[in-house]
């Protein structure tokens, strides 16, 4: 084995940049690191919270903290990088260009292939978790072609998602953040498939935000067709940085 340049750390897997703020996440949340069959190693962009990637206007104040995380974790010896929320495809591009190992900062990476997969006779449902703060931005660069084969549902619109709220929304927090699990799977199954059968022809469904993975098996067994998810996208980043040995016979 040989030193890789400028790296401290072997045997890494995915570099993660997290949000600078405090909640909770069950097991298949992108936060929840024992939910994961590979390495995992944190980062915080200090300063980079909810409020200030999805709700502000104006997020050039979020670059150079993700810049500087995301090169914090390649110098650890990460693989490859990941970012915690959806939301960070708005900074796909800049990430990307700032660091030599592979970048995934959004689920939505995702909604391209599954419109390859599907053919164009069908659509693709991209449920978001607050849709109202979606750009061009964020589509463009996660490849995803204005007025392709898309369709975008909000899981939180409707105030029906009072678990999630409890974690993320401000003004709806709980002191401390906090959601109770078979609840939370209760309306999140319910608001997905809602939207899921208002297409009879949806044939994939890509989950945007960090939090859905945990109940996305459940959501499958009601809907019946391929889902894309935080934990499919890290599942085929780590295959694709760190492959893996075939063992067998012929």
């Amino acid at each position: 084995m040989r030193a890789r340049p400028d790296r401290r750390v072997y045997g890494m897997g995915l570099g993660v940049i997290i949000l600078d703020d405090v909640y909770p996440g069950f097991p298949g949340d992108v936060r929840n690191a024992s939910g994961y069959p590979f390495p995992i190693q944190y980062d915080v962009a200090e300063g980079v919270d909810i409020h200030c990637l999805v709700v502000e206007e104006d997020k050039s104040p979020c670059l150079e903290p993700l810049l500087a995380s995301a090169r914090r974790l390649e110098r650890m010896g990460c693989r490859a990088i990941a970012g915690e929320c959806g939301y960070f495809a708005y900074f796909q591009r800049e990430v990307a260009a700032a660091v030599r190992v592979p970048v995934f900062m959004s689920s939505l990476l995702q909604a391209p292939f599954a419109q390859q997969l599907i053919g164009p006779d069908r659509v693709v449902g991209i449920l978001m978790a607050n849709a109202s703060y979606l750009t061009e931005r964020h589509l463009a660069a996660a490849g995803i072609k204005p007025g392709s084969n898309y369709v975008i549902g909000d899981a939180m619109a409707g105030l029906e998602c009072e678990e999630f709220d409890h974690l993320w929304t401000g003004g709806l927090r709980t002191d401390p953040p906090g959601a109770e699990y078979e609840k939370a799977e209760r309306e999140f199954v319910a608001v997905a498939s809602r939207f899921a059968r208002q297409y009879d022809n949806m044939g994939a469904l890509v989950l945007e935000c960090t939090g859905f993975p945990p109940f996305a098996r459940a959501l499958q067994r009601e809907i019946d067709i391929p889902v894309f998810s935080w934990g499919t996208l890290l599942d085929y980043a780590y295959s694709v940085a760190v492959h893996r040995d075939y063992y067998g016979h012929v």
